[in-house]
């Protein structure tokens, strides 16, 4: 989605934080926000009115100023792989995909995503809708554009977006929950992904992420296609390159750049591979035993545009490996 954070959107988070004081938004102390109704208003007509009261009614909270600055991605990717690639995990996988098996195949031949990898983000995500979250997304994204200086500028237009959203969606911008960033629904969309990559899935003429699976499903294939996911493409594979070429290598990011046949003249090696001229990334991933390399394709990059962080990745992907082996060797 467009620019999607590098925290993880899930509200099982707030857990891990002493509750804070909620405090009611005082517009007049914000001239920033009241500047912000200004511009809402004149770009988009919205009711001045219904703008007052409706931030009037939110609230400051400091455990979401919290939460934002201590995203699981941080954590090394030895830890961070035994929240999400469990065997619990894989098995309500496969059991999602046993329940949501048409939308699936629906999906997969539509926009060429494979039905694990769809899973295994709604997994990762929000435990396959078990846990889509539960701060009022007014609350989250207010308190993020007016109390968190570095990305008040990000959380600001998806305010925006935020409020635009409701309007399409004719519900009430008070009543939506979701993380502690301002993501919802089954598949975690920020309001800006939302309105531009979900879809009507399942043909009842909305477009919804919070009550319908198969719209949820849809929206995430969409959003992978629409970002370059190559049906039946490589992700990617292990890797033991020379420790002294890494350095630069990793440097260029989860971005394939650089072609296999180039990287076979450093010594970067992968341990399988088909295509010399296609592009490929260092993935870096920190083991107890030290670093592990990866050569990151180009869906192992498209999964990093719903969430940056490789972790993020690499955790989907061994995920959804685990979800389709357990689905192929235990039946449909």
């Amino acid at each position: 989605m467009p620019p999607r954070l590098p925290a993880l959107f899930l509200s099982f988070a707030f857990v891990l934080f002493a509750p804070a004081r909620a405090l009611a938004v005082d517009i007049a102390s914000y001239p920033t926000l009241q500047t912000f109704i200004e511009g809402i208003v004149s770009k988009h007509g919205i009711s001045a009115r219904k703008l007052n009261e409706w931030f009037e009614s939110a609230t400051i909270r400091q455990d979401i100023l919290r939460a934002v600055d201590a995203p699981k991605e941080g954590l090394p990717w030895y830890e961070y792989r035994k929240l999400f690639v469990t065997e619990q995990s894989a098995l309500r996988g496969k059991r999602f995909w046993r329940a949501n098996a048409t939308a699936l195949s629906n999906a997969q031949r539509e926009y060429g995503v494979d039905p694990a990898t769809i899973v295994a983000i709604i997994g990762v995500e929000t435990q396959y809708g078990r846990n889509t979250g539960s701060f009022r997304i007014i609350d989250a994204l207010t308190t993020l554009t007016l109390e968190y200086e570095r990305r008040s500028d990000f959380f600001r237009g998806e305010l925006e977006q935020y409020l635009l959203l409701v309007q399409e969606l004719n519900v009430d911008p008070l009543a939506l929950r979701g993380s502690y960033a301002g993501a919802m629904g089954v598949p975690q969309f920020i309001p800006s992904s939302y309105r531009e990559y979900a879809i009507d899935f399942d043909g009842d003429g909305r477009r919804d992420l919070i009550g319908s699976n198969a719209d949820a499903i849809g929206s995430v294939a969409n959003f992978l296609l629409r970002h370059g996911w190559r049906k039946d493409g490589a992700v990617v594979e292990p890797l033991q390159p020379e420790k002294d070429l890494t350095l630069w290598f990793s440097k260029l990011g989860s971005i394939p750049m650089l072609p296999l046949r180039y990287l076979l003249g450093y010594g970067i090696v992968p341990m399988e591979y088909n295509d010399k001229d296609e592009p490929a990334a260092l993935i870096t991933l920190e083991e107890e035993s030290g670093p592990k390399y990866h050569l990151g394709h180009n869906n192992f990059y498209v999964i990093t545009r719903y969430n940056r962080s490789q972790n993020y990745a690499m955790a989907v992907y061994e995920l959804s490996e685990s979800i389709r082996r357990l689905y192929n060797v235990e039946g449909q």
